[in-house]
């Protein structure tokens, strides 16, 4: 792995995460929160971030539903929507997602095996960045569904397995995660305000290839 900026390209996206400072306040949403639907192609607020080679992200139909078709050939880079909201006044974290197969030589354990063909991740700023926080929401390669896990480079980053494995590939999956339950479970106290949005899917560690569709991405109230 050739260094990036004096680091290894993984740390530069550490270094990313800790840099993400508040955006424009989305005020106390009294319904769902749109991040993004796809239906007009990509918004423009959403920011490419390339860290090790270019993850390619393309809006479009997939089995009839708008989303964008991220493929990556051994290259790792992130399309990051920036927002500010109280995650308590819009708890529930929902997307889709469909993979075309996991990462063989992925392992999320390890810092080698740090690749995952669809990740949607929450990061949580803070003024002290070195307490900048993310919860990583994950198709994992070898965890268990419903696994937490410590990123295997800091442990300010939780890797959630919400998807494990192939059983579920070449499938559309609707996903609907607490993100205020999972925070509290990963860090042990309250969140605070998110900071921003995330898609990624990279293969920079092992030099694999992946392909990826990520659907609608919401905040929802708290549900009953």
């Amino acid at each position: 792995m050739k260094p990036f900026g004096g680091i290894v390209p993984r740390a530069a996206v550490l270094v990313f995460f800790l840099s993400v400072t508040l955006a424009v306040s989305a005020g106390s949403a009294a319904g769902p929160l749109l991040i993004d639907d796809f239906a007009a192609g990509l918004s423009v607020k959403w920011e490419k971030k390339v860290f090790h080679g270019e993850t390619v992200y393309r809006p479009g139909l997939e089995e009839g539903r708008p989303a964008v078709k991220a493929e990556s050939r051994a290259s790792a880079s992130a399309l990051i929507y920036r927002i500010s909201f109280d995650p308590v006044s819009n708890p529930r974290l929902s997307w889709s997602w469909k993979i075309a197969r996991t990462i063989r030589k992925g392992d999320e354990r390890t810092k080698g095996g740090d690749d995952y063909a669809a990740r949607v991740y929450v990061v949580f700023p803070s003024v002290l960045f070195w307490k900048t926080r993310a919860v990583n929401y994950i198709w994992a390669n070898r965890l268990s569904r419903g696994d937490f896990l410590p990123n295997a480079y800091t442990g300010n980053a939780v890797m959630v397995a919400v998807e494990s494995g192939e059983g579920n590939a070449g499938k559309w999956i609707e996903e609907e995660r607490n993100l205020v339950e999972d925070y509290r479970r990963a860090f042990g106290e309250d969140p605070p305000k998110v900071g921003a949005v995330a898609i990624m899917t990279d293969t920079d560690n092992t030099g694999e290839q992946a392909v990826a569709w990520y659907g609608a991405i919401r905040f929802l109230p708290p549900g009953p």
